[in-house]
């Protein structure tokens, strides 16, 4: 489990093989490409596109919640997903003989949901090579109005309550933003994506070893191209996440500490859990 920040992530992502992003402390999850079982708990799940190293373990959280008495979850999904995301649990009803309870909520960019703890949710388009959306998370709070701070708080509560008078604004934060599969230029296109407190980010490849203009073609974000728009992150913190397998957890930190300005260097924590062991041939992702 990681804190940064505050917030608590617990999350996997490998590249072409999965990605689950958790925050427990707002029973959200983003994506669930093999469903961890922490994951299981997660009520709400935020899903980017349709990729199975992202969604592939959709009907398997819904089964494993209906199994466990839990209450049916809600998928968010991109809109043009829903017509299959509905005939693969249609499919997997048929295998399985189950009801697979869940309610599935189409979100597009424009348009928002808010999660039960109250945290505004907002997709974003990505730039990926199939239709994929970021989110932003937001968090509302009431705040006095500047020309009623320093009353005493009887006299506020008179004006509230006797009067009716509104003595608070809407005060919103942008506290996550979750890329998805992307491209650099969701970065430059999306200001919450600058500004949000926690940017979780993909960074697929980080050496030679994938150029950069192959790593466009497949969608994704290199490591230089982080590094040449050091400048535009004004995170607090960074997660950066989807690390091909080809890498292991000493080449990925190797790469951050050699090609990251220290200004933003220090603001960066690679995803390594999936990256201990012996690194894969991933060519074709």
């Amino acid at each position: 489990m990681l804190q940064l920040k505050g917030i608590s992530v617990d999350a996997i992502s490998i590249g072409g093989l999965e990605t689950c992003i958790q925050l427990p402390g707002m029973d959200v999850a983003f994506d669930i490409g093999r469903c961890p079982r922490s994951a299981v708990f997660r009520n709400t799940l935020l899903f980017t596109h349709a990729h199975i190293d992202h969604m592939g373990g959709i009907t398997w959280h819904a089964a494993t919640r209906s199994l466990m008495r839990l209450t049916p979850p809600t998928y968010v999904v991109p809109p043009a997903n829903v017509p299959a995301i509905e005939a693969v649990f249609a499919a997997t009803r048929a295998l399985d003989d189950s009801e697979l309870p869940h309610t599935l909520v189409p979100v597009a960019p424009g348009s928002e949901y808010v999660l039960p703890c109250g945290v505004v949710v907002r997709p974003f388009p990505a730039v990926h090579v199939v239709p994929c959306q970021g989110y932003g998370l937001w968090e509302q709070k009431r705040k006095l109005k500047p020309v009623y701070q320093g009353l005493p708080g009887e006299e506020i509560r008179r004006l509230r309550v006797d009067e009716g008078i509104e003595v608070t604004d809407r005060v919103e934060t942008p506290v996550v933003a979750f890329c998805g599969d992307t491209r650099i230029e969701v970065v430059e296109q999306q200001e919450v994506v600058r500004k949000a407190r926690l940017l979780i980010l993909e960074c697929t490849f980080v050496d030679e070893r994938v150029s950069v203009a192959s790593c466009r073609e497949r969608g994704h974000v290199h490591l230089e191209e982080i590094a040449e728009r050091a400048e535009l992150f004004e995170n607090e913190a960074i997660l950066l996440t989807h690390f091909s397998a080809r890498y292991t957890a000493k080449d990925i930190v190797a790469a951050l500490d050699a090609r990251l300005p220290p200004g933003l260097r220090e603001r960066v924590t690679p995803l390594l859990n999936g990256h201990k062991g012996e690194p894969l041939d991933m060519d074709a992702q």
